[in-house]
């Protein structure tokens, strides 16, 4: 499952808390090897009926059979073995989400049938079997990841349970039904409005692979290395997808190269839906994502979007392999299927897209796990989960950020074809079965033959990250680099605290801008190494693809700084300045140091650099900077800026790069924004209504930013304009667009209006926490916001289900001072939410660390204004 919303990738936590007890494993009493289901939508009534055939192994004689299954009505229930029917009872444990079917004669081992007839509610919450809206139409759609499957039909609901599946839908005339399968009948009846549609038997998969989709929907179709491909929509917006389905035929050939395992089934689906909780899902065969990240106009589409739609689908289709022919055998190594998706991701886009640079974009992924990874409330890759709410609490930036990362390390230090080489050992070997952390590690360290095996557990077992502290010395003709380790946490005195942890870490060391990188295994506390030449300073991490920071003398950090971009390659100038802001955070240095460092990149042009120092640009003027100190940051942002502005001007030239365009973008929302460049804003104001005027007069890249900022300092007639655009857009992307600038303003009487308008069904379900969350975002709407939720919470939890509630959580990591964060910790003790149990522990720590932050570098920033005001006095 990926959700592409970046702030999105939350839903994180512990299971500490709930003792084992409440596990809910089912007994290994039988195992399924086949379903045969058939369901019948009623879209009117918002109902399902349903009946079953479940082929088992009876694995020991038992007279009882327990499957997962929560709101289902069950109607009938018998088992069959030996030529003989029993009628079976039904005992329901709901807090457990089971059944259990007892027989009065014992089943022998071997072989039987489970044979099942039940009913159940089309639901609202975006889960199990549910019912979505489409202007006048409704459809039903299956999300069953984690432990959903079990509310569209009984079933053994555990990833280790494979079977394959026969899929029968009964729909309404003039409906289509798309599942894991192929159409192999299509028949009418039973009613005289229906007809029946059989699917093809699926290969062997876990249940929460299953997938149903009935409804009106159109497609396009293509194909690649003969599998076809088709990609569904609603009436009408299918035409938005011929992007993605270009985009899935260049994945869909990188990884027939790649792996030595081609596509392993024989179509793909994928079905954009308009309202869908996750960002996409990996159903087997049949794909299911948000509109918004699969219908795009191509010709009309920012670079954003054109992104995201073609990384999204390079995740899902990885899963194809990650996931669906190899999955994990209990969720606890959920890192196997969505880290290896993310890890993989990046790959088949770079090789269509090379100008695009994802691996910068990887190297950024890499600091955002590790930021994660610097609070103590963070969990190792492998964590134990036994209930549905903590499996729901894996789903977060360590399973795929943090995976991914360590994933790139390890690549980078075996080398491209022998990582290659051990994970297709891994696929071939585990193929339409189960697999176990260890499984892959063991397959990487045999096709290698370097010690994965012992590298692996050092960063899956244990939490958080090291940071390498480089201290180098010249003796002769070479240079003595010393390397130690020790865990780092942005908490100063956990930082400064003794620690056992220890990891095998591969670091890579560059000595002086044009040296070779050297690789060694640093698996002690500490160790001494040599580079050739008496280097004027070593770079810790060259070529960026280490999971660590590193910490460096003042001095030679000053050294590498001082000709940047020609010491340093872009993914080595991103990694440079977010090892100094986690010193910063640490109170291991000062911000006066990170403020000469972030003046050392005047000259920067790299759009991923840029970009990832506006970032903590953006930060300091969100968090750090006083009121009486505001003025002159926003005049040192506006002099560092305006020179880059300048030159780039804020409309697109002929010819311009995509690089080019997303520089543009990004320079102008922090100049515009944090900077409050008067030119700025005004340019940003004439975009957003050159564009309301005329949807193709802007730059697609530029949208986003322009109606942001414009929004900053928009009023009430502004508001209406975005209001009506949302009402008449049938454009996904669109629809975003304006919906996100509704969040932005400053007025509290217009974002009050956002708020409400939230919890109306103008907007879905799936959008409205998101709409509170953005909000909450904005620092003019932080405080109503945080009312708003508090006010309305059973409202924001009856539409947006866990989810809401974990993303609320999460949200309020935004706060930054003592009363907000008690108000926090005092809020969710009275209202918990059982999936956001650590994220709650992680949004405290992260507020305490803001707070702290602030108190320390506060005074030293307004020093370095004042001491910096000639530099700092630009328009």
């Amino acid at each position: 499952m990926k959700t592409r919303f970046a702030s999105l990738l939350l839903v994180l936590l512990t299971t500490s808390l709930i003792p084992l007890s409440f596990a809910q494993r089912l007994p290994r009493v039988a195992i399924p090897e086949n379903y045969h289901i058939t369901l019948a939508p009623d879209l009117q009534k918002e109902t399902f009926s349903g009946e079953e055939t479940i082929q088992i192994r009876v694995l020991d004689p038992s007279a009882a059979i327990t499957l997962n299954s929560a709101d289902i009505a069950i109607q009938e229930a018998s088992i069959a073995s030996g030529g003989k029917t029993q009628t079976a009872s039904v005992a329901l444990d709901p807090a457990k989400e089971r059944v259990i079917l007892k027989v009065p004669a014992q089943l022998p081992a071997g072989a039987a049938s489970i044979h099942l007839q039940f009913t159940g509610k089309l639901n609202n919450e975006l889960r199990g079997f549910y019912l979505g809206h489409e202007g006048k139409r409704k459809y039903a759609a299956t999300q069953f990841e984690a432990t959903d499957a079990r509310r569209a039909f009984p079933a053994f609901d555990e990833p280790e349970y494979k079977a394959t599946f026969d899929i029968t839908a009964i729909a309404d005339r003039g409906d289509v039904a798309i599942s894991n399968g192929q159409v192999i009948s299509d028949t009418p009846g039973p009613g005289p409005n229906q007809h029946t549609v059989k699917f093809s038997t699926s290969p062997k998969m876990s249940s929460y692979l299953a997938a149903l989709i009935v409804g009106d929907f159109k497609y396009i179709e293509g194909e690649q290395d003969g599998v076809p491909i088709r990609l569904w929509a609603t009436p009408g917006k299918e035409k938005l997808g011929g992007y993605a389905l270009e985009s899935a035929k260049h994945i869909l050939s990188y990884y027939d190269h790649y792996f030595r395992t081609k596509y392993p089934y024989p179509k793909l689906d994928m079905v954009a839906l308009p309202d869908f909780s996750a960002g996409a899902m990996e159903n087997t065969a049949c794909i299911t994502y948000r509109e918004v990240l699969l219908l795009i106009d191509e010709q009309h589409a920012s670079l954003n979007a054109q992104q995201g739609v073609a990384s999204v689908a390079a995740h899902e289709m990885a899963h194809q392999w990650f996931g669906d022919l190899v999955t994990m055998k209990w969720w606890d190594d959920i890192w196997l299927n969505e880290g290896f998706a993310t890890w993989m991701s990046s790959k088949p886009v770079e090789a269509w897209k090379p100008e695009w640079h994802l691996e910068l974009s990887d190297v950024r992924a890499t600091g955002d796990a590790l930021n994660l990874d610097s609070l103590s409330a963070t969990r190792p890759i492998h964590q134990a989960a036994d209930t549905p709410a903590q499996i729901q609490e894996l789903f977060d930036g360590i399973a795929y950020g943090k995976t991914a990362a360590v994933l790139r390390m390890l690549e980078s230090y075996v080398g491209e074809e022998g990582f290659r080489a051990g994970v297709n050992s891994y696929l071939q070997a585990h193929a339409y079965g189960n697999a176990t952390a260890t499984d892959f590690w063991t397959a990487m360290a045999q096709a290698t033959r370097k010690p994965v095996d012992r590298i692996m557990p050092t960063f899956v077992d244990q939490p958080g990250a090291p940071i390498i502290k480089v201290e180098t010395q010249c003796e002769g003709a070479s240079t003595k680099v010393k390397l130690s380790q020790h865990r780092y946490f942005y908490d100063s005195a956990l930082l400064q605290a003794p620690s056992q942890q220890i990891w095998q870490v591969p670091v890579c060391l560059k000595a002086g801008a044009n040296a070779p990188s050297k690789c060694e295994l640093l698996n002690t506390r500490e160790a001494s190494f040599t580079v050739p030449g008496c280097a004027p300073w070593v770079f810790g991490n060259a070529g960026a693809a280490g999971y660590y920071r590193s910490g460096y003398a003042p001095q030679t950090l000053q050294a590498m700084a001082e000709n940047v971009e020609q010491n340093l390659t872009p993914g080595e100038r991103v990694v440079m300045p977010r090892d100094e802001w986690a010193a910063v955070r640490s109170a291991n240095a000062s911000i006066t140091d990170f403020m000469a460092l972030a003046s050392q990149y005047r000259a920067e042009r790299n759009a991923d650099v840029v970009h990832d120092m506006l970032q903590r640009l953006d930060y300091i003027g969100n968090y750090l900077v006083t009121e009486s100190d505001r003025s002159s940051y926003q005049k040192f942002v506006r002099n560092l800026l305006q020179p880059l502005a300048t030159e780039l001007g804020f409309n697109p030239a002929a010819g311009d790069s995509d690089q080019r365009r997303d520089l543009r973008a990004r320079v102008l929302r922090t100049l515009g924004y944090t900077g409050r460049d008067p030119q700025a804003l005004a340019a940003a104001k004439a975009l957003a209504q050159r564009e309301l005027q005329d949807p193709n007069a802007v730059d697609p890249t530029l949208s986003e930013t322009a109606f942001r900022l414009a929004a900053v300092e928009g009023d009430a007639a502004f508001y209406d304009q975005l209001r009506e655009r949302l009402k008449a857009t049938s454009s996904p992307e669109q629809y975003y667009l304006y919906l996100g600038a509704l969040t932005q303003f400053s007025d509290p009487a217009l974002l009050r209006r956002t708020l409400e308008l939230a919890l109306t069904p103008e907007i879905r379900n799936q959008d409205a926490f998101l709409v509170i969350a953005q909000v909450m975002q904005n620092p003019a709407g932080t405080k109503l916001a945080w009312d708003f939720s508090r006010s309305h919470w059973p409202e924001i939890q009856k539409i947006g289900g866990t989810f809401a509630g974990a993303f609320l959580v999460y949200t309020t990591s935004t706060f930054c001072d003592p009363a907000a964060r008690d108000q926090v910790q005092e809020f969710f003790r009275e209202h918990q939410v059982p999936e956001a149990e650590r994220t709650l522990r992680q949004t405290l720590e992260t507020i305490n660390s803001c707070i702290d932050l602030k108190s320390r570098q506060a005074q030293n920033l307004a020093g370095w204004l004042q001491s910096h005001a000639g530099a700092a006095a630009g328009r």
